[in-house]
């Protein structure tokens, strides 16, 4: 198995487990508008960092915080998505971005 599918699989387990918990029902479509809520909620983190939003009383440190929490979330939703669709990254990395992210070649 391969990096990015066991990172992959361990997101997976991690939101199943939260989805359970929760009573969320995890369907094709909550998949792509987690991504969507997550990029917006990382959006919201840098509008603040960068004195365009409210900073609520966070400090700096707090508000980088804020920003690396949301930017894991935001990649944790992607690689959900592409676990729930089957989608092989890491060839399409290959293809759109020139380097292997397995570092085979």
């Amino acid at each position: 198995m391969h990096q990015l599918e066991e990172l992959a699989g361990l997101f997976e387990k991690a939101s199943e487990a939260h989805a359970a918990s929760h009573g969320i029902a995890r369907n094709d479509d909550w998949f792509i508008l987690k991504m969507q809520e997550e990029l917006g909620e990382l959006t919201q983190a840098w509008m603040r960092l960068t004195a365009r939003g409210r900073r609520q009383g966070r400090s700096d440190t707090e508000l980088r915080e804020d920003l690396a929490n949301e930017a894991a979330d935001l990649l944790g939703h992607i690689l959900l998505f592409v676990h729930r669709h089957g989608i092989e990254l890491a060839p399409a990395i290959r293809r759109k971005w020139r380097f292997d992210p397995l570092g085979n070649e």
